[in-house]
Order: C-alpha cells, then sequence, then structure tokens
C-alpha cells in the first residue's frame, strides 16, 4: 500500500517523514542535505510507494509569505517535474520546529540531543504529517 511522505524542506537541510502503510501513523524517516533530497527520494520510492507528497509551507502569523517561501515553491517545481505522477500539496509549518523542540523536552532529551537541528527537522515533518493524517480522517488521534 503507497504511503503518504511529509517534507520539512529547509535551505541546508530537509527533514523527512512518512505514513505507515495504513496511512494511520506519521513517523519522522530521516534528514537529508536539501541537495541531496532528489537523489534520496528517487531512491526511496524504488522501495516504496508514495501516493502524496507533502511539503510544509512557510508563511507568516498574518499569512505572509516569508524568505523561505520561493525556495519551497521552487522545490515543489523541481519535485513536479522528477515525480510527475504524485501529487503535491501544501501543509501550513507555522510553529512545527517550536512544537519539535517541546515534543523533545517532554521525551526528556537531554538539551545536547535536542540541540541537534536534523532531529528537529525530522520532528517538524512528523507532526505536519501528523496533523494531515488527523484531519483527513486516516490518522488517530492523540
Amino acid at each position: 500500500m503507497p504511503r503518504i511522505l511529509c517534507i520539512d524542506y529547509g535551505g541546508k537541510r530537509t527533514g523527512i517523514a512518512v505514513t505507515d502503510p495504513l496511512k494511520i501513523i506519521a513517523s519522522g524517516l530521516t534528514t537529508v542535505d536539501t541537495k541531496e533530497l532528489i537523489p534520496f527520494l528517487k531512491k526511496y520510492m524504488q522501495t516504496e510507494a508514495v501516493e502524496l507528497i507533502l511539503i510544509g509551507e512557510p508563511l507568516d502569523l498574518n499569512d505572509q509569505e516569508t524568505h523561505a517561501t520561493p525556495l519551497v515553491r521552487a522545490a515543489i517545481q523541481k519535485l513536479k517535474k522528477e515525480f510527475p505522477a504524485i501529487p503535491i500539496q501544501t501543509v501550513d509549518e507555522r510553529f512545527t520546529s517550536k512544537m519539535a523542540s517541546r515534543a523533545m523536552i517532554e521525551m526528556g532529551m537531554k538539551k545536547k540531543d535536542r540541540q541537534n537541528k536534523k532531529l528537529v527537522d525530522e520532528i517538524a515533518a512528523t507532526i505536519m504529517l501528523q496533523e494531515y493524517l488527523q484531519h483527513s480522517g486516516t490518522g488517530f488521534e492523540f
């Protein structure tokens, strides 16, 4: 069964999360250097079916674009070119990094581990994906 994949796109690093095959639970997959995103996804999709790509849309509190919005739009165009058969949808990414940091504290992670920005990006992608699942009616509400 195909999965849903979620991307927390950044200028340097990109966090990636995926659903389980039944699309119930979101799990962090990894964080990659942004320049390696397309090769990573090509390799991943050789072994795993993906039916939808979600990507975080950076907007400010007034729903205005941020400095990162053009980067994400360019990434969406690359994804559409490389994976034309897979729909791409944006999701609100506001506060996901803060939520990821809070989740790391609640999990009892040491301060040194919480400063790992790669892990923050992966958890942020997982939060976006889990929220999408909850609002689409396919995932469990926690």
